[in-house]
Order: structure tokens, then C-alpha cells, then sequence
């Protein structure tokens, strides 16, 4: 075993370490049991407690959150996860990443000892940490958008019957699911500290960065400063929202056909290249051992990429 394996399989072990004792103890998890119970109390509304215990921490080891905290990135990150609303700190994720994209390229390079495939294979599992947020992120923010049009007729039903603007948003928070529900519960509980009703909007598109929020933000404040009719402005938004929604439905149903295209072409190299490793080892190992295969292997991933890159950008239509 050479001293680089020893290296490399004492690092994916310390990092290893470093991920359970990132836990919290039981007696922790007992204290925190407790301030949620005295939370529920003091709200009178144990199911949507206030946001007491807000999570600034990003690592639940000290000397590590301390590392991560000089570096803006993973300042980014810690923002990033909140939007997923995963329950993961910045240390578990890039501990995550470390880990697989270190084993990964160890175990490719025991595999196939090519330099360039341990490091594209190291990077790919790096990411899956990354891509698995941004995927729950679109989910939160897609069903965001859905639910939103409903919390908005719900609001405007709530000033016509003569709610004040922040009784309304209290309104939406009970009533909607979420993360309607959470989310409008953070603003109305902002509201209460003592922040600004302009604050706390504008807090809610710095959390939810998607168009319809902000519609919805902008109309509010406008009213705000200039006066008139709140709840048929409301209304007016939700129309457009729902317009918004109906015409990007339509879009992927003209361009469902683009996308099923881009995911054949992408896919099926890589499904004849194991079909026929499984069928016959032999008939690819020239490409393999070759350097002049394996390069040629790298600049196909790098077509296939690009080709990728450009179907996505021809169907991806913004509304």
C-alpha cells in the first residue's frame, strides 16, 4: 500500500470522525427539547412556534464554525440551506463533499489508475451534496408559487372584511400549508419584534428569490407609501400570478419534447458504454488503455456537456 493510499484513507477517516461528533449530545438535545416546549408556550401555538432558536451557527463544532465564518462562501452556503430548508449545517455539507469526492477518487483510481478520471469522478460525487440542495431548493420554491396565488385571495378576503395588513399575513400563516405557512409566519413574528413591515418584506424575497414574491412584495410596499386599495391590488397580483403559472405550464408541455430529446442524447452513450463493457469487457479496453482513447473519451464528455448546455438553454423559456 503506497503512502498516498495511507493519506488519503486516513483523511476520508478523520473526516469521518468529524461528522458524528458534529451531533449534538442528549443533553443538548434535551435543552433544545425544552426551549421548544417553553416556545409552545409562550406563543399559545406549540405546532407554529416563534423562530426562537434561530440557527446561525454553521458548524456544531466551535473551531470549525469559527474557520467557516472568514470565508463569505460558506456564509452563501448557510443562506443557500435555509432555502432548502435542509436541517444540515455548512459543516455537514462540505464534510459530505469532502468525503465523497475524496473516496470517489480514490476508489476510480484503484478502479482504472487514470488521473483524469479519479479527479472528474472525485468532483462529480463532490457536488452531489450541492446538487441534492439545489433540487429541494427549486422543489421549496415550485410549490411555493402554487400555493401562493390561494395565500393572497386569503389575504385580500382578510382586509375586505377589515383586518389590518398584519392580521392578514397572521391569517396566511395559520391557514396555508407550507411553506406558505413558515414563511409568513416569519414575517408576521418579525413584525412583532419591533421590525418594520418594509423590513420583513423585504427579508421574505431575500428568502424566497422568485418573481411572484416579489410582485407581491412591490405591491404591498407601493400601497404602503402611496395609499388606495390594498385588497384589489391583491387581487390584480393574484391574477398575474396565476397567469404567470398557467402560461409556464403551457411551456412545458410545447417543450416537452426538447427535454425528453436532451435526456436520450445524454443518456445513451453512457448506456451503450456499460451495455457493451457488460456484454464484452474486452471490445472497450483499447479505448481505456489507450492514452489516445482516453482522451478521446474526455473530449466526448466535453461535447456531451456542451450539447447539454445548449438544448437546456433552447427550452428553458423564463417567464
Amino acid at each position: 500500500m503506497s503512502i498516498a493510499t495511507i493519506f488519503i484513507i486516513i483523511l476520508i477517516l478523520s473526516f469521518a470522525v468529524i461528522v458524528f461528533t458534529m451531533r449534538p449530545t442528549k443533553s443538548e438535545e434535551a435543552m433544545q427539547q425544552r426551549l421548544r416546549m417553553i416556545e409552545g408556550i409562550a406563543s399559545g401555538d406549540v405546532e407554529l412556534p416563534p423562530d426562537l432558536l434561530k440557527r446561525e451557527a454553521l458548524s456544531d463544532v466551535a473551531s470549525l464554525d469559527s474557520l467557516l465564518h472568514q470565508f463569505p462562501a460558506f456564509t452563501r452556503l448557510h443562506h443557500f440551506i435555509a432555502q432548502a430548508d435542509s436541517q444540515r449545517s455548512v459543516g455537514e455539507i462540505v464534510t459530505m463533499s469532502l468525503l465523497l469526492g475524496i473516496g470517489g477518487a480514490w476508489v476510480s483510481n484503484i478502479w482504472l489508475p487514470t488521473l483524469g478520471l479519479a479527479l472528474l469522478t472525485g468532483v462529480g460525487l463532490a457536488a452531489v451534496p450541492f446538487i441534492y440542495l439545489a433540487v429541494m431548493r427549486a422543489r421549496r420554491f415550485s410549490h411555493f408559487e402554487e400555493l401562493l396565488p390561494e395565500a393572497i385571495d386569503l389575504m385580500s378576503r382578510a382586509l375586505r372584511a377589515g383586518h389590518a395588513i398584519s392580521s392578514a399575513i397572521e391569517m396566511v400563516s395559520e391557514e396555508s400549508g407550507d411553506p406558505i405557512s413558515s414563511e409568513f409566519r416569519r414575517v408576521f413574528e418579525e413584525q412583532n419584534f419591533g421590525l418594520p413591515l418594509r423590513e420583513a418584506m423585504l427579508n421574505l424575497t431575500d428568502r424566497m428569490p422568485i418573481p411572484d414574491v416579489r410582485f407581491l412584495v412591490t405591491a404591498i410596499l407601493v400601497q404602503k407609501e402611496t395609499g388606495g386599495n390594498l385588497a384589489e391590488v391583491l387581487d390584480k397580483t393574484a391574477v398575474v400570478i396565476r397567469d404567470r403559472f398557467r402560461l409556464r405550464g403551457q411551456l412545458r408541455v410545447y417543450t416537452a419534447q426538447g427535454r425528453l430529446t436532451g435526456w436520450i442524447l445524454a443518456g445513451l452513450p453512457f448506456f451503450l458504454f456499460f451495455a457493451l463493457a457488460m456484454l464484452d469487457p474486452k471490445y472497450e479496453h483499447l479505448l481505456i488503455a489507450d492514452p489516445v482513447g482516453r482522451k478521446l473519451i474526455f473530449a466526448g464528455l466535453g461535447m456531451m456537456a456542451a450539447g447539454a448546455f445548449i438544448i437546456r438553454r433552447v427550452i428553458n423559456i423564463e417567464v
